[in-house]
This record gives structure tokens, C-alpha cells and sequence, in this order.
């Protein structure tokens, strides 16, 4: 693994690899010590938890962080080609974590630059970190990866966080369930690789007609700034939330995650049931980026 831009260039093995070594890091049975590295986090569009995160993760091995959020205070603004700007960076940094509103822009740095990259975003495409500490929440709270029951709901066209998880997930037999407004549906793309794995899923627009059925509700917000016509947004926001009195006969390994951020997507009702974890689930992806980032580094 030479760098981190899509879940479907990583096998199995490697999936579980990154899981053990968030939960040894977690642990503490595995020390991992940076103090000369240092890590160019190029955000370019906004970002709290996967920016402070990865910011978190590096410092807690000891490195040391570059941030550049957007471009308004760089030579981008006076010309700079965004290759010359990744060769630039590159020079002072040994990794590259980039998140872009420009679906590809990872895997183009990946092959501008010498050093790892890491996609922490690219537009509608792919989050592959978020899909890989999902894992490690999941993997957490339900003891195996294997054969689980998996609803997702909300956005699941411009969603790049359940895309990115789908694909993750596809390595280890689940079964799907999806729920969405008709125009945000999952896309054929992401079906299509489904069926080609084998990999049962169904659609349904009530995901109450099959809560009761999942070990796992990945929620996710209905994204206004993917819409070009705000009215359109308009439409569609509060199509879905997730209220307490919708969990009465949940199974009692049941949990809900979600990406974060909420909108009005979950009630705050929900926040103190035995189910919510999704505030745990942004704790993980510190462990989890760690363990990238070591990997990635040859450090693992």
C-alpha cells in the first residue's frame, strides 16, 4: 500500500491489516514514534473532524502537521499550476493527506508526487479513511465484520462516505438495505460492483420496514452545498430522521452511525440510547488514521 486514494485499491488482507493496528494502537500495545516526519494536510474544501483528526493523529505519533486550508492565501492565486504546488509541498513533507471538492483530485496528486497520499475527500467520490475507521467502529461494537445486516439512509448519490463504505464492506458478505429520496439514490456504479461481488442488497424509502432487521444504521445528511439549486435541497431536507421511539424493537447489538455532521437527520433524543455511537465512531477515526498513517510510512 503506496498510497491511500479509493477502498477498492485496497484487498481484504490490508483492510484487516489497518483494523489491527488501530486496535493495537488503541491499546497501547503498539508504539508508534514520528518525530522527523511531518505531514502536509492540504484541505480545500471544509472539514472538522477529518482535519482535526488527522491533525490529532499525526501529533500523537510524535509528527509534525502543515495545514493549508483553501487556496486564497497561496500562489495558487498567482498562477501556480496545482501540480507545481503538490511537487512544492512535497518537498517539505514526507506524506500528503488532501481532501477536494474535485472527484479525482487524490489519485491525480498520487501520481504528481514521490511520496504517499491520502484522499480525505474528493467531491461526491471517495472518503476512503471514513469507510476504514467505520469498519473499526463496526468491527468494534459488533465483534466481526462478517455477515452483518447494514442500512444506510439519506444521501446516497453525492455520499462518498457510504460509497466509500459499500465498496469497504464488500469484502465481507453484509447485506445491504437503502433507503433515499428517489433522485439520491446509490449509484448504478456502486450496484453494478455489488452484484458483481454477489453482495445482497434492497431499496426501500421507509427504512422503518427494516430497522428492526440490522446490527447497523449508517446515517448520513442530506448535503445542501451538492446542490446547485438550493430550492431543489429544499425538497428533500427532512426526509429522513431517526427518532427514539423508532427503536423499541431494534436488535440489542444494534448501532447507529453517522459520519457526521448532523443536520436534523438523528433526534437528540436518540443521543442518550444504548444505540447512538456515532460521537465513539469520530473518537476512532484518530486510532484509525494512525494506523494509516504508520502503515503508509513503512513505520508497521
Amino acid at each position: 500500500m503506496n498510497n491511500l486514494i479509493s477502498m477498492r485499491d485496497l484487498s481484504k488482507a490490508e483492510i484487516l491489516q489497518i483494523v489491527e493496528v488501530a486496535e493495537k494502537i488503541e491499546s497501547g500495545k503498539l508504539k508508534v514514534n514520528i518525530p522527523d516526519k511531518v505531514a502536509a494536510l492540504l484541505f480545500f474544501e471544509p472539514s472538522t473532524r477529518t482535519l482535526f483528526s488527522f491533525d490529532t493523529a499525526v501529533k500523537r505519533l510524535g509528527g509534525k502537521t502543515l495545514i493549508m486550508t483553501g487556496t486564497g492565501n497561496t500562489s495558487v492565486k498567482k498562477g501556480e499550476t496545482f501540480a507545481d504546488t503538490l511537487q512544492t509541498i512535497s518537498q517539505y513533507s514526507d506524506i500528503i493527506i488532501m481532501r477536494s471538492p474535485t472527484e479525482g483530485a487524490a489519485r491525480y496528486a498520487s501520481e504528481v508526487v514521490e511520496i504517499p497520499v491520502i484522499n480525505a475527500g474528493d467531491g461526491a467520490n471517495q472518503h476512503p479513511t471514513q469507510a476504514l475507521l467505520d469498519l473499526y467502529s463496526i468491527k468494534k461494537t459488533q465483534g466481526t465484520l462478517e455477515n452483518l445486516k447494514i442500512g444506510v439512509v439519506g444521501d446516497l448519490k453525492f455520499g462518498r462516505t457510504v460509497h466509500s463504505l459499500c465498496q469497504a464492506l464488500g469484502e465481507f458478505n453484509p447485506k445491504f438495505y437503502f433507503a433515499s429520496p428517489s433522485h439520491l439514490k446509490m449509484p448504478g456504479y456502486i450496484l453494478d460492483d455489488l452484484d458483481d461481488r454477489k453482495i445482497d442488497w434492497h431499496e426501500d424509502r421507509n427504512m422503518e420496514t427494516f430497522i428492526d432487521e440490522l446490527d447497523i444504521l449508517y446515517v448520513t445528511r442530506i448535503q445542501k452545498e451538492r446542490f446547485a439549486d438550493v430550492e431543489d435541497y429544499n425538497k428533500v431536507k427532512g426526509s429522513y430522521v431517526l427518532k427514539k421511539d423508532m427503536l423499541d424493537d431494534v436488535k440489542p447489538n444494534f448501532k447507529v452511525l453517522h459520519p457526521l455532521p448532523r443536520v436534523d437527520e438523528i433526534h437528540t433524543d436518540v443521543d442518550d440510547t444504548q444505540y447512538a455511537y456515532y460521537f465513539p465512531q469520530a473518537r476512532n477515526g484518530v486510532f484509525t488514521r494512525q494506523a494509516i498513517i504508520s502503515i503508509l510510512l513503512g513505520e508497521v
